[in-house]
C-alpha cells in the first residue's frame, strides 16, 4: 500500500534533494517517477543507495494515476503543468514562487501552520514557501506564541544553491580561477560571487527592495500572521550550502531570553546550539545535510522596549525546499487528506 509519486525538476539541485529525502525518509511509494524537460529525458538519478530512475518526458506524461507531485523546475513551468496535474487528481506540492501568494492556494511550514492544508483541494495546490522564509517562521512560531511578535529586521546570509547547480559551478570556478590569476566572468550573478557578498537576490521592484525580500515580508504574514511587519535585506554569500539570517524580532509584551530558550527548545523542527564561547554557535557547513533549523546567539536586543536577537542557520535545500516539500506530503496523509492506493 503507498502512493505514486512524481518529481518534477529530478534533474536539479531540489529534485535530487527530493529523491534522496523521500528514500531517506521511507516515504510510502509504491513508484517514484522522475521528470524533467524534454532535453534531460533519458538521464539517470538516484532515488535512495540501490535504485537508479531513468528521467522521463515532463511534457508529454500524463498524471493520470499519480497521488503526489513534487514539482521543483522554475516557476514559467510550473505555471504550465503544476494545473495540468492537478486537473488530472494529483496533489501538487510546488516548490517554485509561481503559486505562493494566490489567496485559494495554501502556503504551508508543517511545524507553523499544518491547518491551512485544509483548503487545498479548491485547486489540488500546496505551495512551498521561499528557503529563507521557511527557516525563519519555524524560528518565529514558538517565540510569536509567547509574546506576540510585532515587527522583525533580518539580514540573511543565502549560499548560492538558492539559485542552482550552474551558480554553485561558478563559485566553484571563480574561486578556483582566483588562485590562478584566471579571471571568469560572472553569469549566473551581478558580480563576482568568490570573496564576495552581493546584496541582491532576484529582480529589483520599485521601492528599492529585491522580490527576495518582499518574499520574506508577504509569506512570513500569510503562514504566521497578517500583522506582523518585516523589512529584510538578503545577501547572497561565497557558500555552497545552507543560509545564515541575523534576525531581530520586537514584541508586544515582555519576554525574557531564559522564556525564548525554552520555547525553541521545545518547538518542533528547532535545534538550538547557544553556547557563549568560541564556536559555541552553528554555521552553514554544520547545517548542510541536517533536517533541523539552527538557532544561536539568542540574546537581549536592548534597543527597543521588547526586543530579541538570534542567529538562525538551516540547510536550504532540505527544510529550505525538499524535506519541507516532504514534510507537508506526510501531513496530508497523517491529516487523511489521502487515501493510501494498493500496490
Amino acid at each position: 500500500m503507498g502512493y505514486r509519486v512524481a518529481v518534477v525538476g529530478a534533474t536539479g539541485a531540489v529534485g535530487r534533494e527530493l529523491l534522496k529525502t523521500l528514500a531517506q525518509r521511507n516515504f510510502p511509494a509504491t513508484e517514484v517517477i522522475a521528470l524533467a524537460s524534454g532535453r534531460s529525458a533519458g538521464q539517470e538519478v538516484s532515488y535512495g543507495e540501490q535504485t537508479v530512475l531513468k528521467v522521463r518526458n515532463l511534457e508529454s506524461f500524463d498524471f493520470a494515476g499519480v497521488e503526489i507531485g513534487l514539482f521543483s523546475p522554475g516557476a514559467s513551468v510550473s505555471a504550465v503543468h503544476a494545473p495540468r496535474a492537478a486537473a488530472a487528481g494529483c496533489v501538487v506540492i510546488d516548490n517554485t514562487s509561481h503559486f505562493r501568494m494566490e489567496p485559494d492556494v495554501p502556503l504551508v511550514v508543517p511545524e507553523v501552520n499544518p491547518q491551512a492544508l485544509k483548503g487545498f483541494r479548491k485547486r489540488n495546490i500546496i505551495a512551498n514557501p521561499n528557503c529563507s522564509t521557511i527557516q525563519m517562521v519555524v524560528a518565529l512560531k514558538p517565540l510569536h506564541e509567547l509574546a506576540t511578535i510585532r515587527r522583525v529586521s533580518v539580514a540573511t546570509y543565502q549560499s548560492v544553491s538558492g539559485a542552482g547547480k550552474e551558480a554553485m559551478d561558478e563559485l566553484y570556478a571563480q574561486t578556483k580561477g582566483s588562485f590562478v590569476n584566471d579571471a571568469v566572468k560572472p553569469e549566473q550573478f551581478t558580480k563576482p560571487i568568490a570573496f564576495n557578498c552581493i546584496p541582491h537576490i532576484d529582480r529589483f521592484m520599485d521601492d528599492g527592495s529585491t522580490k527576495e525580500e518582499w518574499k520574506m515580508a508577504v509569506e512570513t504574514r500569510k503562514i504566521l500572521d497578517p500583522d506582523i511587519a518585516v523589512i529584510a535585506t538578503c545577501v547572497r554569500v561565497p557558500v555552497f550550502v545552507g543560509h545564515a539570517e541575523a534576525v531581530h524580532v520586537e514584541f508586544a509584551r515582555p519576554i525574557s531570553v531564559a522564556e525564548a530558550r525554552e520555547a525553541l527548545r521545545r518547538a518542533p523542527g528547532v535545534a538550538v546550539i547557544d553556547r557563549r564561547e568560541d564556536g559555541g554557535y552553528i554555521t552553514p557547513v554544520e547545517a548542510a545535510g541536517e533536517d533541523e533549523v539552527f538557532v544561536s546567539r539568542l540574546r537581549k536586543d536592548p534597543t527597543v522596549p521588547y526586543g530579541l536577537a538570534f542567529w538562525c542557520v538551516s540547510d536550504n535545500l532540505r527544510k529550505g525546499a525538499a524535506l519541507n516539500a516532504v514534510q507537508i506530503a506526510e501531513t496530508l496523509i497523517a491529516q487523511g487528506h489521502l487515501a493510501k492506493r494498493a500496490a
